[in-house]
């Protein structure tokens, strides 16, 4: 089960709450993030976020979307179900562990 931020999502991820304008963290957790977690959660599968074929990400979009993900469902079950790629930006990676971390 694989997610493609760019694809699937926007190619200009945003803001981080949807009042802030179009492409937010707050609607990509909401409309494609959340509800695919939970399938693949019950499946018992691994989530992949590909990361790349966008304009860059800002630090508020994924905070939301990934952090956001973690405070309501705990950031061990996230970091155990979902997996990031990412040959563009693989620094993102490890920024958005970190968000997932420092959600507790």
């Amino acid at each position: 089960m694989e997610i493609n931020v760019a694809r699937d999502f926007s190619e200009t991820p945003n803001a981080r709450y949807r009042n802030e304008g179009p492409n937010s963290g707050e609607a990509f957790r909401e409309e494609i993030l959340e509800p695919k977690y939970l399938e693949a959660r019950k499946k018992g599968e691994k989530l992949i976020i590909n990361l790349d074929g966008g304009y860059g990400y800002p630090t508020s979009f994924l905070e939301e979307a990934f952090g956001g993900l973690a405070r309501k469902h705990g950031s061990k079950d996230v970091s155990n179900t979902l997996e990031f790629i990412s040959e563009d930006e693989p620094s993102l990676i490890q920024e958005i562990l970190e968000y997932i971390k420092g959600s507790r």
